[in-house]
Protein backbone atom coordinates (compact mmCIF):
# COMPACT_ATOMS: atom_id res chain seq x y z
CA UNK A 1 0.00 0.00 0.00
CA UNK A 2 1.55 3.30 -1.14
CA UNK A 3 1.42 6.73 0.49
CA UNK A 4 -1.82 7.68 -1.27
CA UNK A 5 -3.39 4.36 -0.41
CA UNK A 6 -2.50 4.74 3.27
CA UNK A 7 -3.93 8.26 3.31
CA UNK A 8 -7.22 7.12 1.75
CA UNK A 9 -7.36 4.18 4.15
CA UNK A 10 -6.80 6.49 7.15
CA UNK A 11 -9.53 8.93 6.03
CA UNK A 12 -11.94 6.04 5.51
CA UNK A 13 -11.05 4.61 8.91
CA UNK A 14 -11.81 7.87 10.73
CA UNK A 15 -15.09 8.35 8.84
CA UNK A 16 -16.19 4.88 9.92
CA UNK A 17 -15.01 5.49 13.50
CA UNK A 18 -17.02 8.70 13.57
CA UNK A 19 -20.09 6.85 12.34
CA UNK A 20 -19.67 4.16 15.00
CA UNK A 21 -19.25 6.82 17.70
CA UNK A 22 -22.48 8.53 16.58
CA UNK A 23 -24.22 5.15 16.59
CA UNK A 24 -23.14 4.50 20.18
CA UNK A 25 -24.33 7.97 21.20
CA UNK A 26 -27.69 7.39 19.52
CA UNK A 27 -28.01 4.03 21.32
CA UNK A 28 -27.44 5.71 24.68
CA UNK A 29 -30.06 8.34 23.89
CA UNK A 30 -32.57 5.61 23.01
CA UNK A 31 -32.01 4.11 26.45
CA UNK A 32 -34.41 1.35 27.37
CA UNK A 33 -36.12 1.56 23.99
CA UNK A 34 -33.03 0.29 22.16
CA UNK A 35 -34.34 -3.29 22.30
CA UNK A 36 -37.04 -2.30 19.79
CA UNK A 37 -34.40 -1.95 17.03
CA UNK A 38 -35.68 -4.07 14.13
CA UNK A 39 -32.82 -4.00 11.64
CA UNK A 40 -29.74 -6.17 11.94
CA UNK A 41 -26.71 -4.37 13.36
CA UNK A 42 -24.44 -7.27 12.49
CA UNK A 43 -21.35 -6.54 10.37
CA UNK A 44 -21.70 -8.92 7.44
CA UNK A 45 -18.63 -7.93 5.38
CA UNK A 46 -15.38 -7.25 7.20
CA UNK A 47 -12.02 -6.19 5.83
CA UNK A 48 -8.86 -7.68 7.26
CA UNK A 49 -5.48 -6.04 6.58
CA UNK A 50 -5.64 -5.10 2.89
CA UNK A 51 -8.08 -7.90 2.01
CA UNK A 52 -11.82 -7.40 1.64
CA UNK A 53 -14.81 -9.54 0.60
CA UNK A 54 -15.81 -9.29 -3.07
CA UNK A 55 -19.47 -10.16 -3.61
CA UNK A 56 -21.16 -10.02 -7.02
CA UNK A 57 -24.20 -7.73 -7.18
CA UNK A 58 -26.70 -10.50 -7.82
CA UNK A 59 -25.37 -12.77 -5.07
CA UNK A 60 -27.21 -13.04 -1.75
CA UNK A 61 -25.44 -12.79 1.60
CA UNK A 62 -27.76 -13.16 4.60
CA UNK A 63 -27.50 -10.34 7.14
CA UNK A 64 -26.37 -12.69 9.92
CA UNK A 65 -23.58 -14.26 7.85
CA UNK A 66 -19.93 -13.18 8.26
CA UNK A 67 -17.55 -12.80 5.32
CA UNK A 68 -14.07 -11.84 6.49
CA UNK A 69 -11.00 -10.97 4.45
CA UNK A 70 -10.13 -12.48 1.07
CA UNK A 71 -13.52 -13.94 0.06
CA UNK A 72 -15.06 -13.92 -3.42
CA UNK A 73 -18.72 -14.85 -3.96
CA UNK A 74 -19.80 -15.36 -7.57
CA UNK A 75 -22.95 -14.42 -9.43
CA UNK A 76 -26.26 -15.98 -8.29
CA UNK A 77 -24.56 -17.64 -5.32
CA UNK A 78 -26.02 -17.45 -1.81
CA UNK A 79 -24.51 -17.43 1.66
CA UNK A 80 -27.21 -18.20 4.20
CA UNK A 81 -27.97 -17.21 7.78
CA UNK A 82 -25.29 -17.81 10.38
CA UNK A 83 -22.53 -18.83 7.96
CA UNK A 84 -18.91 -17.83 8.62
CA UNK A 85 -16.47 -17.54 5.69
CA UNK A 86 -13.09 -16.56 7.13
CA UNK A 87 -10.49 -15.74 4.48
CA UNK A 88 -7.82 -14.46 6.84
CA UNK A 89 -4.68 -16.51 6.17
CA UNK A 90 -5.63 -17.59 2.65
CA UNK A 91 -8.35 -17.02 0.04
CA UNK A 92 -11.89 -18.34 -0.38
CA UNK A 93 -13.32 -18.48 -3.90
CA UNK A 94 -16.96 -19.42 -4.58
CA UNK A 95 -18.25 -19.80 -8.14
CA UNK A 96 -21.65 -19.02 -9.66
CA UNK A 97 -24.98 -20.48 -8.59
CA UNK A 98 -23.55 -22.05 -5.44
CA UNK A 99 -25.28 -22.11 -2.05
CA UNK A 100 -23.63 -22.31 1.36
CA UNK A 101 -26.49 -23.14 3.72
CA UNK A 102 -27.22 -21.94 7.24
CA UNK A 103 -24.56 -22.16 9.99
CA UNK A 104 -21.85 -23.59 7.73
CA UNK A 105 -18.19 -22.77 8.38
CA UNK A 106 -15.66 -22.21 5.59
CA UNK A 107 -12.04 -21.58 6.59
CA UNK A 108 -8.57 -21.80 5.07
CA UNK A 109 -5.01 -22.66 6.06
CA UNK A 110 -1.66 -21.26 4.99
CA UNK A 111 -0.33 -24.77 4.36
CA UNK A 112 -0.42 -28.31 5.67
CA UNK A 113 2.45 -30.40 7.07
CA UNK A 114 3.69 -31.15 3.56
CA UNK A 115 3.82 -27.44 2.73
CA UNK A 116 0.82 -27.50 0.35
CA UNK A 117 -1.05 -24.17 0.12
CA UNK A 118 -4.66 -24.61 1.21
CA UNK A 119 -7.15 -22.00 0.05
CA UNK A 120 -10.83 -22.85 -0.34
CA UNK A 121 -12.02 -23.29 -3.92
CA UNK A 122 -15.72 -24.01 -4.43
CA UNK A 123 -16.98 -24.32 -8.00
CA UNK A 124 -20.24 -23.57 -9.77
CA UNK A 125 -23.72 -24.91 -8.86
CA UNK A 126 -22.53 -26.50 -5.63
CA UNK A 127 -24.80 -27.22 -2.68
CA UNK A 128 -23.27 -27.17 0.81
CA UNK A 129 -25.81 -28.35 3.38
CA UNK A 130 -26.61 -26.81 6.75
CA UNK A 131 -23.85 -26.78 9.39
CA UNK A 132 -21.18 -28.24 7.12
CA UNK A 133 -17.49 -27.52 7.79
CA UNK A 134 -15.10 -26.96 4.88
CA UNK A 135 -11.43 -26.38 5.71
CA UNK A 136 -8.68 -25.86 3.13
CA UNK A 137 -10.35 -28.06 0.51
CA UNK A 138 -11.45 -27.98 -3.13
CA UNK A 139 -15.06 -28.62 -4.12
CA UNK A 140 -15.56 -28.83 -7.87
CA UNK A 141 -18.62 -27.94 -9.99
CA UNK A 142 -22.06 -29.53 -9.43
CA UNK A 143 -21.20 -31.33 -6.21
CA UNK A 144 -23.24 -31.89 -3.05
CA UNK A 145 -22.02 -31.71 0.55
CA UNK A 146 -24.59 -33.07 2.99
CA UNK A 147 -25.73 -31.45 6.24
CA UNK A 148 -23.17 -31.57 9.04
CA UNK A 149 -20.43 -33.04 6.84
CA UNK A 150 -16.77 -32.09 7.44
CA UNK A 151 -14.14 -31.82 4.70
CA UNK A 152 -10.62 -31.45 6.09
CA UNK A 153 -7.42 -29.98 4.63
CA UNK A 154 -6.48 -31.06 1.13
CA UNK A 155 -9.74 -32.84 0.32
CA UNK A 156 -10.80 -32.72 -3.34
CA UNK A 157 -14.44 -33.38 -4.19
CA UNK A 158 -14.56 -33.99 -7.93
CA UNK A 159 -17.34 -32.82 -10.25
CA UNK A 160 -20.78 -34.42 -9.66
CA UNK A 161 -19.70 -36.23 -6.50
CA UNK A 162 -21.55 -36.30 -3.19
CA UNK A 163 -20.62 -36.40 0.50
CA UNK A 164 -23.37 -37.82 2.72
CA UNK A 165 -24.75 -35.95 5.73
CA UNK A 166 -22.58 -36.18 8.84
CA UNK A 167 -19.57 -37.62 7.02
CA UNK A 168 -15.98 -36.84 8.04
CA UNK A 169 -13.65 -36.74 5.04
CA UNK A 170 -10.04 -37.11 6.15
CA UNK A 171 -7.14 -34.96 4.98
CA UNK A 172 -5.96 -35.22 1.35
CA UNK A 173 -8.80 -37.55 0.33
CA UNK A 174 -9.92 -37.35 -3.29
CA UNK A 175 -13.52 -38.33 -3.97
CA UNK A 176 -13.94 -39.30 -7.65
CA UNK A 177 -16.69 -37.95 -9.88
CA UNK A 178 -20.02 -39.77 -9.70
CA UNK A 179 -19.47 -41.36 -6.27
CA UNK A 180 -21.18 -41.06 -2.87
CA UNK A 181 -18.99 -41.18 0.23
CA UNK A 182 -20.21 -41.32 3.82
CA UNK A 183 -19.34 -42.33 7.36
CA UNK A 184 -16.62 -41.44 9.87
CA UNK A 185 -14.08 -41.67 8.39
CA UNK A 186 -15.79 -41.31 5.01
CA UNK A 187 -15.57 -44.23 2.62
CA UNK A 188 -16.98 -45.09 -0.80
CA UNK A 189 -20.62 -46.12 -0.55
CA UNK A 190 -21.85 -46.44 -4.14
CA UNK A 191 -22.16 -44.74 -7.50
CA UNK A 192 -24.62 -41.89 -7.99
CA UNK A 193 -27.66 -42.56 -10.12
CA UNK A 194 -28.57 -40.33 -13.05
CA UNK A 195 -31.52 -39.00 -11.05
CA UNK A 196 -29.24 -38.01 -8.16
CA UNK A 197 -26.82 -36.24 -10.47
CA UNK A 198 -29.73 -34.29 -11.95
CA UNK A 199 -30.92 -33.49 -8.42
CA UNK A 200 -27.59 -31.81 -7.59
CA UNK A 201 -28.03 -29.27 -10.37
CA UNK A 202 -31.71 -28.79 -9.54
CA UNK A 203 -30.91 -28.22 -5.87
CA UNK A 204 -28.50 -25.43 -6.74
CA UNK A 205 -31.04 -23.82 -9.06
CA UNK A 206 -33.76 -24.02 -6.40
CA UNK A 207 -31.56 -22.22 -3.90
CA UNK A 208 -30.64 -19.51 -6.39
CA UNK A 209 -34.34 -18.82 -6.93
CA UNK A 210 -35.09 -18.91 -3.21
CA UNK A 211 -32.23 -16.51 -2.52
CA UNK A 212 -33.86 -13.87 -4.72
CA UNK A 213 -36.92 -13.83 -2.46
CA UNK A 214 -34.79 -13.56 0.67
CA UNK A 215 -32.67 -10.81 -0.87
CA UNK A 216 -35.79 -8.79 -1.73
CA UNK A 217 -37.14 -9.12 1.81
CA UNK A 218 -33.82 -8.21 3.42
CA UNK A 219 -33.45 -5.18 1.16
CA UNK A 220 -36.59 -3.55 2.55
CA UNK A 221 -36.13 -0.40 4.61
CA UNK A 222 -37.47 -0.05 8.13
CA UNK A 223 -40.22 2.18 6.75
CA UNK A 224 -41.15 -0.49 4.24
CA UNK A 225 -41.29 -3.16 6.94
CA UNK A 226 -43.49 -0.96 9.12
CA UNK A 227 -45.79 -0.16 6.19
CA UNK A 228 -46.32 -3.86 5.54
CA UNK A 229 -47.21 -4.36 9.19
CA UNK A 230 -49.92 -1.74 8.82
CA UNK A 231 -51.22 -3.46 5.70
CA UNK A 232 -51.35 -6.83 7.44
CA UNK A 233 -53.38 -5.37 10.30
CA UNK A 234 -55.70 -3.47 8.00
CA UNK A 235 -56.31 -6.36 5.65
CA UNK A 236 -56.09 -9.23 8.12
CA UNK A 237 -58.75 -11.16 6.20
CA UNK A 238 -56.54 -11.11 3.10
CA UNK A 239 -59.32 -10.07 0.75
CA UNK A 240 -58.97 -9.19 -2.93
CA UNK A 241 -57.78 -5.65 -2.22
CA UNK A 242 -55.04 -6.95 0.05
CA UNK A 243 -53.99 -9.53 -2.53
CA UNK A 244 -53.82 -6.93 -5.28
CA UNK A 245 -51.51 -4.75 -3.21
CA UNK A 246 -49.13 -7.69 -2.76
CA UNK A 247 -49.47 -8.83 -6.36
CA UNK A 248 -50.88 -12.18 -5.23
CA UNK A 249 -53.29 -14.15 -7.42
CA UNK A 250 -55.14 -16.82 -5.48
CA UNK A 251 -56.84 -19.73 -7.23
CA UNK A 252 -59.57 -21.78 -5.64
CA UNK A 253 -58.84 -25.52 -5.86
CA UNK A 254 -61.39 -27.31 -8.13
CA UNK A 255 -62.64 -29.48 -5.27
CA UNK A 256 -63.56 -26.35 -3.27
CA UNK A 257 -65.19 -24.43 -6.10
CA UNK A 258 -68.94 -23.85 -5.75
CA UNK A 259 -70.91 -24.92 -8.89
CA UNK A 260 -72.80 -22.20 -10.72
CA UNK A 261 -76.22 -23.81 -10.06
CA UNK A 262 -75.54 -23.73 -6.30
CA UNK A 263 -74.52 -20.08 -6.51
CA UNK A 264 -77.75 -19.28 -8.38
CA UNK A 265 -79.93 -21.07 -5.82
CA UNK A 266 -78.24 -19.23 -2.95
CA UNK A 267 -78.72 -15.90 -4.71
CA UNK A 268 -82.44 -16.55 -5.16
Amino acid sequence: MGTLGRAIYTVGFWIRETGQAMDRLGSRLQGNYLFQEQLSRHRTLMNLFDKFPDVEKDAFVAPSASLIGDVHVGSKSSIWYGCVLRGDVNSISIGTGTNIQDNSLVHVAKSNLSGKVLPIIIGNNVTVGHSAVLHGCTVEDETFVGMGATLLDGVVLEKQAMVAAGALVRQNTRIPSGEVWGGNPAKFLRKLTEEEIAFISQSAMNYSNLAEAHAAENAKSLDGVEFEKVLRKKFARRDEEYDSMLGVVRQTPPELAVPDNIKASKAS
